[in-house]
């Protein structure tokens, strides 16, 4: 555990990582996030250091950079937006709690919204694996998700047993629908 006053030294930058935010904003390109945004009424009403695209943004790059933490991916995503040439000038990076507030600000709408938008099958018929003759092939596919120790977390999704006791963690147990082929949550 480290002591207080301690920090984590910064990740280096690499290439994978750098292609990796290229791909989250080709995928997400900023009109469609704005416009996820405006439709679910989280857009921001004055300036701020952290506006609801940016955490739009920042939220994604968790996943896909889970092993770091939230200051950490922060300075990934601006490093790799500024890679790409997509943001431009200095920029530092907010505190814990500043990103905990600009998320908690913008909710959970803005997301699923976008899900909704971009969650379909992508198979084409020379996919391989994806089809049986004209048939689109499809999977149920699960897994448990840990979520944060709430009491309400606790209260709709509670905690997982075993043979020393609870866990740790509240968990979701989560079902999806799988494109097969592609691997796409549909």
């Amino acid at each position: 555990m480290p002591r207080a006053g301690q920090t984590k030294p910064p990740v280096a930058p690499r290439l994978s990582d750098r292609i990796a935010i290229g791909v989250l904003t080709t995928t997400f390109p900023p009109e469609l996030v704005d416009r996820v945004i405006a439709k679910t009424g989280r857009a921001e009403q004055r300036q701020r250091l952290l506006p609801a695209r940016v955490v739009v943004y920042y939220t994604l790059a968790m996943c896909l950079f889970a092993q770091v933490g939230y200051e950490e991916v922060m300075r990934l995503l601006v490093e790799g937006l500024a890679w790409m040439r997509r943001f431009e000038g200095t920029w530092q990076v907010p505190d814990k709690s500043s990103i905990a507030r600009a998320r908690a600000r913008l909710g959970p709408a803005p997301l699923r919204e976008l899900f909704v938008e971009v969650a379909r099958p992508l198979a084409t018929q020379a996919t391989k694996g994806a089809w049986y003759r004209d048939w689109r092939l499809v999977a149920l596919d699960g897994t448990t998700l840990d979520v944060a120790d709430t009491p309400a977390n606790v209260a709709a999704f509670g905690r997982p047993g075993g043979g020393r006791g609870q866990g740790a963690f509240p968990q979701v147990r989560l079902v999806g629908l799988v494109e097969c082929g592609t691997h796409v949550i549909v």
